[in-house]
């Protein structure tokens, strides 16, 4: 069981923005395992991908609306999302209520550590965690 990560409801490390509550469940070589809850009108990061990872998410209250390489995508509680590598992607809650999801990044990356030196304020490039903006 050493190797054995649980986490419970409400546990994990807390990185908290202006727009979103995260909480960090679990971050393993293999993955990164994150649970949101944003409010209605969040507007995500903008258009990216990863090179070397799959983002995925499950919706477990609430609505999110991607952009899965140009097309909208509707995604209400109990839908299930994965980003493979180099597909661009965005996301958002339309509201009108608040959405809860988990975001899964496999394997991992420093994504993580990239979201850590954001919410400090720190000038990060964002290349350097495998998360490439589109303009």
């Amino acid at each position: 069981m050493s190797d054995a990560v649980v986490s419970r409801p409400g546990e994990g490390e807390p990185l908290e923005s202006e727009d979103r509550e995260l909480l960090v469940k679990a971050v393993r070589p293999e993955l990164d395992f994150l649970e949101y809850d944003v409010g209605p009108g969040y507007d995500g990061p903008g258009p990216h991908y990863h090179e070397r990872h799959v983002d995925s998410f499950y919706v477990l209250e609430g609505e999110l609306e991607f952009m899965l390489a140009g097309e909208i995508v509707r995604a209400a509680a109990g839908t299930c999302v994965l980003v493979p590598p180099r597909v661009v992607h965005a996301f958002t809650n339309p509201g009108p209520g608040r959405a809860r999801f988990l975001n899964v990044h496999a394997p991992e990356t420093g994504f993580v550590d990239y979201l850590r030196a954001r919410d400090r304020g720190e000038d990060v490039d964002p290349a350097k965690f495998d998360v490439h903006d589109v303009d």
